[in-house]
């Protein structure tokens, strides 16, 4: 039996699009045991996959060997794990006195992505199909979704009782995005103005934040309340188990190049993403999204994507985003 260790540490989105290399590991190594090294914030996450044998949170500690590593992070924790840690064979990212580079020749190409601004924006593979071809396994759009239990089910359905919420019409809708990006997020004003649009077809409004949202959301629902419109908002310290399923609730979720985007897709759910400063390429949607890319999107990326733009983060239109929704809830 082949024991195998993953390494995947990052953001938590990221862990979300990474979960599909599992089937693909299994199907190569039916007979396999699997390991997940990752971060305390994702172990809800990586939990939910069935393919796995254990999850190992940092920090690490235990000295075990493996037949296969699989290191898809090139943070230098992640890194220097990858190339201490013992393993027969070893694919993806390791550090060489304090610089990334690649176990095997297969993953360089994602390497010269992160680095090469010509490379990313020429780049159309999938972020999957990379770290597929990372781990050398073939690549066949393999899907992992999230599995919700029945409390996760039931924390929904209370959840919509509790607020009297037709989900059948109900849209949510996730404007959040890091620092990182600061005009990866729709402009308030854009979200208020598709609010009140989508409140005049009768549809319902679930809005979705996490901690650095709270105060923006309080702002635009009092904003929203004084011109008579009700929304809902989700518990900005839920946790991930909770916001998973109250995604689920939702017929479709607009939103950002986010987190958000990575749970909806694994939950098959119907999904509008606005792509302001990262590319759309590399989001593999499966066919259940329809990626709406601002006019201004390669002004930007990737060599000013770390920039804020007051344009940019204003160059879609609701009416746009509306459109798409009526085609998805009619």
């Amino acid at each position: 039996m082949a024991k195998i260790l993953i390494i995947k540490l990052g953001a938590k989105g990221d862990v979300v699009r990474t979960l599909p290399i599992l089937l693909g590991i299994k199907e190569k190594h039916p007979d396999s045991k699997i390991y997940w090294l990752t971060k305390p914030s994702s172990e809800e996450i990586v939990k939910t996959s069935p393919y796995l044998d254990k999850v190992v949170i940092l920090p690490y500690s235990f000295k075990e060997k493996f037949d296969i590593l699989y290191n898809f992070d090139i943070e230098e924790e992640a890194s220097t794990l990858a190339k201490d840690i013992e393993a027969a064979k070893k694919y993806g990212f390791c550090s060489e006195n304090g610089f990334i580079s690649a176990f095997n020749l297969a993953s360089e190409y994602y390497l010269s992505t992160l680095f090469d601004d010509e490379i990313k924006k020429s780049n159309k593979k999938t972020y999957q199909e990379m770290m597929f071809e990372v781990a050398e396994l073939p690549y066949k759009k393999q899907h992992h979704p999230i599995y919700l239990d029945e409390k996760d089910k039931k924390y929904a359905d209370n959840f919509a009782k509790e607020n009297n919420i037709n989900t059948i019409k109900l849209i949510g809708i996730h404007m959040g995005s890091g620092k990182r990006w600061p005009s990866k997020a729709w402009a308030e004003e854009k979200v208020k103005e598709f609010i009140k649009k989508a409140k005049e077809k009768c549809y319902e409004i679930l809005l979705f934040g996490g901690p650095d949202e709270i105060e923006k959301h309080e702002k635009l629902t009092k904003e929203l309340e004084s011109e008579g419109i009700k929304v809902y908002r989700n518990n900005p310290e839920n946790t991930d188990r909770e916001f998973f399923s109250l995604v689920n609730l939702c017929k479709t979720l607009v939103c950002s190049d986010s987190f958000a985007l990575h749970v909806s897709l694994a939950l098959k759910k119907p999904t509008i993403t606005l792509f302001f400063c990262t590319s759309p390429n590399e989001v593999e949607d499966y066919g259940l999204s329809k990626k709406i890319i601002s006019p201004l999107l390669y002004d930007f990326f990737p060599e000013k994507q770390d920039q804020f733009s007051e344009e940019l983060v204003n160059s879609i239109s609701a009416e746009q985003v509306l459109n798409e929704v009526r085609k998805i809830m009619n």
